[in-house]
């Protein structure tokens, strides 16, 4: 079976960790990248420190030895994006911390536009929504390199719809809707024109009963003639009662 082996540290603390400005940094650093705690943030320096003693130690070694490994540090460092192709140790030595954590996959599922927020980048991955080409990769710390950059996808059968498609799909509904009611309205209208015009027959209709209560009305103004004309008869009556009295 062989004696079992034991997994190397691969993050270390700095020295003084209390530093105000140091604390600031890291605070900042774990909030723009969504990083779970600052174990990972000391596991990508421990890697920016192991790359640029590298570069340091090329820098102070013969030209002979210079040659033969400068070109393998620089292409492996261009693998993963971290340096450019016309890079140097100078431009190694430039380096900082943030020129990794970019690299991640899940800094990169945000800069694609797959996800809102470093946090729920973070959540896709672990949950498995995420793939570079045909193989799901479920650690958001994964160094993806610059070939893989454009297989960066979502699984198939993934659940998860991506805003800009819930966006796209938002718009052709409402876009829908709009030619739904305009089609409703014009249908309504056309039915509803002539309808209007068998109101107006309907009033030209109704105008000529108008004209016979006037007719009633004259009609019936004799009626109130005959009134006074028996009021003009029911005089004489009281005076021959006044005589009868005397």
């Amino acid at each position: 079976m062989g004696d079992p082996k034991f997994s190397r540290k691969k993050a270390k603390r700095p020295r003084n960790p209390w530093q105000r400005n140091l604390l600031k940094e890291e605070l900042e650093l774990v909030g723009k990248f969504g990083l779970r705690n600052k174990k990972e943030l000391h596991r990508a320096s421990t890697e920016l420190s192991r790359i640029r003693n590298q570069a340091r130690q090329l820098l102070a070694a013969p030209t002979e030895v210079r040659t033969s490994k400068e070109s393998i540090l620089l292409s492996s460092l261009v693998r993963k994006g971290i340096v450019t192709n016309d890079a140097t140790l100078d431009n190694i030595l430039a380096l900082n911390v943030s020129n990794i954590l970019e690299r991640r996959l899940q800094t990169i599922i945000l800069q694609k536009g797959i996800a809102r927020t470093p946090h729920q980048s973070r959540q896709l991955i672990t949950h498995g929504h995420v793939s570079i080409g045909e193989n799901r990769i479920t650690i958001p710390g994964y160094i993806v390199k610059q070939n893989e950059e454009s297989q960066v996808q979502m699984t198939e059968g993934s659940t998860f719809v991506l805003p800009e498609e819930k966006v796209k799909k938002q718009e052709t509904e409402n876009i829908s809707i709009e030619n739904e009611d305009k089609n409703n309205k014009q249908k309504l209208d056309s039915t509803a024109k002539p309808v209007k015009d068998t109101k107006k027959q309907e009033d030209s209709t109704a105008k000529p009963v108008k004209d016979t209560k006037k007719q009633e009305d004259s009609t019936a103004k004799p009626v109130k003639d005959t009134k006074k004309q028996e009021d003009s008869t029911a005089k004489p009556v009281k005076d021959t009662e006044v005589k009868k009295n005397e």
